[in-house]
């Protein structure tokens, strides 16, 4: 985890705290502003979990934990491709509708 950097400034609040807000609150889907006061204030929450974001911490875990289940066997790497097509209606396009135009004429042009 990121450690105060040596510029001063008020130390962060306990990782582990702020970890398992972030993890609630996307366990429950509820918005920031509505965490639980027991995780301290949603503010320092999403300022951790923003710069945990850009800073790539996320992923540094994620690259962690992922080796550390491979080196003991618990993942299984196998990948499913899904080749489903799914058609949007043609209102929910940004393609001009096409109305049919011109009337055309079906007979012979002879």
């Amino acid at each position: 985890m990121p450690v105060m950097s040596a510029k001063g400034g008020r130390p962060f609040a306990d990782h582990r705290r702020v970890v398992e807000a972030i993890i609630w609150r996307y366990r429950t889907g509820v918005p920031w502003r509505d965490l639980p006061v027991e995780f301290g204030p949603w503010q320092t929450i999403w300022k951790r979990h923003a710069r945990f974001s850009k800073d790539g911490t996320w992923d540094k875990i994620l690259a962690a934990l992922l080796a550390q289940a491979d080196a003991r066997g618990l993942i299984d790497w196998a990948v499913s491709v899904d080749s489903t097509i799914n058609r949007a209606h043609q209102h929910a396009t940004t393609l001009p509708r096409d109305t049919g135009g011109a009337v055309e004429s079906h007979e012979s042009a002879s």
